[in-house]
């Protein structure tokens, strides 16, 4: 056989070129299989004052203020429903106003005041609100109400405070407590049931009281 052409391979030659290739493909790829060690998430000192006491936390930078007041705080009255501040179900009151605590990180809120519906009132003491509520039958389900109350102790507040909303007819007189007020101020906080009318009365009769 004639092996002096320019593509002739011997017997040999073909041995070795699998025994290479076979060494190759068993070879352990050290780098691949090596898995690289995971860092640890980052975390940061936050102190938080939470209906009335001083919370000291060390939280991931990019947990929500809802998911600490629930996971790590156990306040599980403030509720998570949408998650993208839609809803109203997490509002909370922070430095006397109200915000949806699904959409602000925990860390912003170093040595703010915090009030959440467990903050307001207890069982043998409740919040005029939660009483209102009560009385008017200001719930159903009762998943929205927490953040219900908090917006509306929130929303009276801002009314007595001057505050005008889109509605308000003249932004040189104080505003006052209609519906027209208090249906705007409380668009934010969406109940499935439907209780929105008695919501307002309950909201009506706390505004009379002026409590």
């Amino acid at each position: 056989m004639d092996n002096s052409g320019p593509i002739a391979v011997s017997r040999r030659g073909v041995l070795a070129g699998g025994a290479a290739s076979m060494a190759i493909a068993t070879t352990p790829q050290l780098d691949a299989a090596q898995p690289v060690p995971a860092s640890p998430p980052p975390a940061m000192p936050v102190s938080l004052e939470v209906n009335g006491k001083r919370r000291q936390l060390e939280v991931d930078t990019r947990t929500t203020l809802l998911d600490v007041l629930r996971d790590h705080l156990h306040l599980t009255g403030t509720k998570k429903g949408c998650d993208h501040g839609q809803c109203g179900a997490c509002t909370v009151i922070v430095n006397g106003e109200r915000i949806n605590s699904c959409l602000s990180l925990a860390v912003m809120h170093e040595g703010d005041r915090i009030t959440t519906i467990e903050g307001l009132g207890t069982p043998d003491k409740l919040h005029p609100m939660q009483a209102a509520f009560v009385r008017h039958d200001g719930f159903q389900c009762g998943y929205c109400t927490p953040g219900q109350i908090c917006s509306a102790v929130a929303v009276l507040d801002e009314i007595r405070a001057g505050v005008p909303s889109h509605v308000t007819a003249s932004l040189t007189e104080a505003p006052q407590v209609t519906n027209a007020e208090m249906r705007e101020r409380m668009s934010g906080n969406i109940c499935r049931c439907g209780a929105y009318s008695n919501i307002l009365e309950a909201m009506t009769e706390v505004a009379g009281d002026g409590a």
